[in-house]
Parts: structure tokens; sequence; C-alpha cells
């Protein structure tokens, strides 16, 4: 078959027969430059969805750590109102301690005083 495609270029001067044979030269060196660069396309066009997923996955990954850094705030504003809670309710133990403590020193000067009535 490749007879019959040559057939055309019977009779046609060396010149002419130049002239194609630099631009069918021509033509494979740009299918070759062709095929190169869709290659290149398709190379860098899977290089750009593989980053848009990572993208993506990072987006998804910043919420995340967003969401999980919000309920720790949280989670630590409530701890820090419980600590005063107790810090408070501390106080107010220690200062029924030493209200105690002072009755408790009162009863025995008392009970040591009327002790020394009795003994009189």
């Amino acid at each position: 078959m490749s007879w019959a495609v040559e057939e055309w270029k019977e009779g046609l001067s060396p010149r002419v027969l130049q002239k194609i044979h630099e631009l069918e030269s021509q033509v494979d060196k740009l299918k070759k430059e062709r095929q190169q660069r869709q290659y290149q396309l398709e190379t860098l066009e899977a290089a750009l969805q593989k980053q848009k997923q990572k993208v993506e996955n990072e987006k998804n990954e910043s919420a995340i750590l967003k969401r999980e850094n919000q309920s720790l705030m949280e989670l630590c504003d409530s701890l820090e109102k419980a600590k005063q809670k107790i810090s408070h309710d501390l106080q107010v133990k220690e200062s029924q301690v030493n209200i105690q403590s002072g009755q408790l020193n009162s009863s025995k000067k008392d009970i040591e005083r009327l002790e020394q009535e009795l003994k009189r």
C-alpha cells in the first residue's frame, strides 16, 4: 500500500520531491512534538489533580483541627471555671475551719475557766 501513497509523487521534479520530503519530515517532527506536549499536559493535569486533592485534604484536616481546638478551648474555660469554684469553696471552708477553730479555742478557755471555778 505504501507504493500507492508514494505513487502521486512520480514525475515531480527533484526540487519539489525534496520540498515534499522536508515537509513530511516537518510533519513527523511536529507529530512527535505534539505527542510529547500531550504527554506533558496529561502529566501536569495529573499533578494538578493530585495537588488539588492534597489541598482539599489539608482544608479538611484544618477544619477538623479548628473544631478540636475550639472544643479544647471550651473545655479549658470549663475547667478554669470549675477551678475558680473549687478555689472559692476551699476559701469558704478554710474560713469556716478558722471560725470553728476560734470557737473551739474559746470553748476550751471557757472549760478551763469553769474547771478552775469548780476547783475553788
